[in-house]
């Protein structure tokens, strides 16, 4: 299988009137992590949202790549079945439903129903996974996200993620709230599942999480732009001066938020 590849071309995207991203351009293969850092408000959720088609945000004008096909012509369930993963920030709770029935669901929707596994298949699938990531297979009886804490919430994104094993995958702030034994865990799921066939995007405000998991890419969003990418040394220089440096070099004014 082809190397996975997501192209962003001058993407721009609003919330009604008001423009949140502001001519974005940027690659992802497979084998690669980048990091989207930026202040509150700077649009790196709105990015990812746009990108998995949700329906608050407009794309007013830009080309979106993946694997060479028009993204932004897709479905947001076509989006997912070609391999787009978003893991959020806030993920919601679903009563009534188990997190192993969502799961299964899920996966056969993105294998395609002649290709999709049987119950016991899934459920052998289920279960060697979660052994691997340390998840105790309880889990899956719970309904999705009720009740949970919020790194259990993480640990579902990334058994999620491992279940339906995309080919792009935005994980949106999934560092927020957790301790360092939770942050621990869900880094080593992440390492665990970077490889050629995997490019991620992690969207965070801070460090931590790239203490953890080392980025090849770090881009710095700020007021809808993309005004500076390098390597790690830069997350240590956001760390150090703030962002209002960035802000100052790109001609934006200083301290303000969308």
């Amino acid at each position: 299988m082809a190397t996975p590849v997501l192209e962003i071309r001058d993407l721009h995207v609003s919330i009604g009137e008001k423009e949140i991203i502001q001519g974005v351009h940027l690659t992802i293969r497979g084998g690669e992590v980048h990091a989207i850092m930026g202040p509150n408000g700077a649009g790196k959720s709105t990015l990812a949202a746009a990108l998995m088609g949700h329906p608050a945000y407009t794309v007013t004008s830009g080309e979106v790549l993946l694997d060479g096909e028009d993204l932004l012509q897709m479905p947001v369930d076509e989006r997912a079945r070609q391999g787009l993963f978003l893991a959020m920030q806030y993920p919601a709770e679903i009563p009534g439903v188990s997190l192993g029935n969502f799961l299964r669901a899920a996966v056969n929707a993105r294998m395609g129903e002649e290709q999709g596994l049987s119950i016991m298949a899934f459920h052998r699938k289920l279960m060697e996974t979660m052994k691997s990531l340390g998840i105790d297979p309880s889990f899956a009886e719970r309904y999705v996200n009720e009740g949970f804490s919020g790194g259990e919430k993480k640990r579902s994104e990334m058994l999620q993620m491992t279940m339906l094993t995309p080919r792009i995958a935005m994980l949106d702030e999934i560092d927020s709230g957790l301790d360092v034994d939770a942050l621990r865990a869900v880094a080593q799921d992440i390492n665990r599942l970077r490889g050629p066939e995997l490019g991620l995007m992690i969207i965070t405000h801070y460090e931590r999480i790239l203490q953890y998991v080392e980025p090849d890419f770090v881009h710095i969003l700020i007021d809808g732009r993309l005004v500076r990418s390098g390597g790690k040394d830069l997350v240590a220089q956001i760390e150090e001066k703030g962002y209002d440096w960035l802000r100052a070099e790109a001609g934006l004014p200083a301290g303000t938020a969308e």
